[in-house]
């Protein structure tokens, strides 16, 4: 059963995060979705993602996606990394999507248009 928007045709977020919990309550699971639990969950799936792209030149990488296997391998990990990342969500009562909105406001009034600051890659 797959859950889209009326009016994308993309997978509605808080959908998924529904099938999320109904997939954990289904299989008792729960007990074990603490935020501790998610949150060491989540950084092993982001360093499954990692390795991927560990011993690649940043060339390679740009274009792991052109690789069938590797590109299957590279959205799996990333699927995994949003499931634990929901599950967190869910868990703590944060919504992902208003804190992202907040996040970004925060860093353009930090980071106003026309800096010469040298990219950080700190969001």
């Amino acid at each position: 059963m797959n859950e889209h928007s009326e009016h994308s045709g993309r997978p509605d977020l808080a959908a998924l995060q529904r099938r999320l919990a109904e997939f954990a309550a289904a299989r008792h699971w729960q007990p074990y979705h603490t935020p501790k639990n998610l949150v060491a969950a989540l950084s092993v799936e982001a360093s499954e993602l990692v390795e991927i792209f560990q011993w690649l030149t940043p060339e390679e990488s740009a274009r792991v996606m052109a690789d069938p296997e590797t590109a299957h391998r590279v959205r799996d990990e990333i699927a995994d990394v949003l499931a634990y990342l929901l599950q967190l969500c869910e868990v703590l009562g944060v919504d992902p999507l208003v804190a992202l909105e907040a996040k970004i406001d925060r860093n353009e009034r930090r980071f106003p248009r026309g800096d010469e600051i040298p990219c950080r890659h700190s969001p």
